[in-house]
This record gives C-alpha cells, sequence and structure tokens, in this order.
C-alpha cells in the first residue's frame, strides 16, 4: 500500500509545488515538524527555513500557513522559492540585508527573533 499523500505549495500568484510524497519536513514556530501519510490534522505556522519535500525537492519560505488533513499537505505563503532556482549572489543580498536589520535598533524582539532564522537559514543554504 502506498505511503504518498498529496502535497500543495501555492504563493499569491501561482502554484509552486503540486505533487505526492512520502515525506515532508516543515520549518515551523515549534521546530521542525515532519509530515507522513496518517499525520493528525495539523495548521501551523512556519518560519524561515527549508522545506524539503522527499529527498528531491526542496523551497526556501520565510512565512506561511500549513494545513494538513485527510492526507492533503497544503501550504500558503508569499515568499516561497525553489532552491534549484536561487543564485548564490540573490541570497549574499538577502543575507546581507537581514544581518543590516537583525542591528537595528528600530525593530522588535520577534522580528529579531525572525531574522535570525532567517539569517541561520541563508547561511546553511549557501554553505
Amino acid at each position: 500500500m502506498s505511503q504518498e499523500f498529496k502535497i500543495e505549495i501555492i504563493s499569491p500568484d501561482k502554484t509552486v509545488f503540486l505533487g505526492s510524497t512520502e515525506e515532508v519536513l516543515l520549518p515551523c514556530y515549534e521546530g521542525q515538524i515532519t509530515i507522513l501519510k496518517d499525520h493528525i490534522p495539523l495548521i501551523t505556522f512556519l518560519r524561515p527555513g527549508v522545506i524539503k519535500i522527499s529527498k528531491n525537492e526542496e523551497f526556501y519560505v520565510e512565512d506561511g500557513t500549513v494545513e494538513f488533513s485527510d492526507n492533503n499537505l497544503l501550504v500558503l505563503s508569499t515568499s516561497v522559492q525553489s532552491l534549484k532556482k536561487i543564485k548564490s549572489e540573490q541570497i549574499n543580498e538577502m543575507l546581507k540585508e537581514a544581518e543590516k536589520k537583525v542591528l537595528s535598533n528600530q525593530i522588535s524582539d520577534k522580528q529579531k527573533y525572525i531574522l535570525n532564522y532567517k539569517i541561520e537559514t541563508l547561511k546553511q543554504i549557501n554553505g
């Protein structure tokens, strides 16, 4: 019997990914969450990080919501990008901007918390 479930990742202007998989890792505020077939129903928020679909697809995301029910995973995000399409120069620019913002006294502790996840993720991607 198949252990696959459906997954759809949507940005405001297009469907970024549509398919089936056996496993998805999600960067959530509760920590890394692994979704497998027949996972309990779930609604949660994404933090900056990488969505990993099985072993072949990875997406950088800064924010979003996740809903899983009846073996259908729906990810909605305004900032999702395939790692295959992000260039090193773009990552470096995003990293510089985030590091500059995190040093500012004009942002809240919550914003610093989120920016630190973004910086850590971008450094890992740029490896």
